[in-house]
């Protein structure tokens, strides 16, 4: 176990999810969305990076399944709060694109480190899914993808 790996998933958990979680438990209907979204994107890289320091491949297996759920579910806040969300939408640019970049690095650095093999395409997988799917939800929950909805 490499002590860089544990101290960088504890920055990641303590820092991230602490906030996040802050985020979910008090505030507004805006932040309580924006910061659920933010906890999934913050949670995928602390599962690899624990999943490079412990040499469990059952964590990336965990993350890649909080990458395809993650944004899943905040897609479906997104629709079923569409109408409070419309008067007061999040705006957490700045947080989004700052979670997005960490789940990019990370993966790039846990490629790096595992090198060419199936468990290299896994990453890659988990990578395009946590940094899309981020994306895609934050601005759902934004209200960028209105034009589509009938009233």
């Amino acid at each position: 176990m490499n002590g860089w790996i544990l101290a960088a998933a504890a920055v990641v958990l303590a820092a991230g999810l602490g906030t996040s979680l802050w985020g979910v438990v008090t505030g507004p209907l805006r932040r309580r969305a924006a910061a659920q979204n933010l906890s999934t994107a913050l949670a995928c890289p602390a599962l690899l990076l624990l999943a490079q320091g412990y040499a469990r491949p059952a964590y990336v297996d965990l993350a890649l399944v909080l990458a395809v759920l993650g944004p899943v579910g905040t897609l479906v806040f997104a629709r079923l709060l569409a109408d409070e969300l419309a008067d007061d939408p999040p705006h957490a640019r700045t947080a989004t694109f700052t979670a997005a970049a960490l789940g990019a690095a990370v993966v790039v650095a846990v490629s790096v480190a595992t090198g060419p093999g199936r468990a290299l395409v896994k990453l890659l997988v988990v990578g395009a899914l946590l940094v899309g799917g981020n994306l895609v939800a934050s601005r759902a929950l934004a209200g960028g993808m209105q034009e589509g909805r009938r009233d």
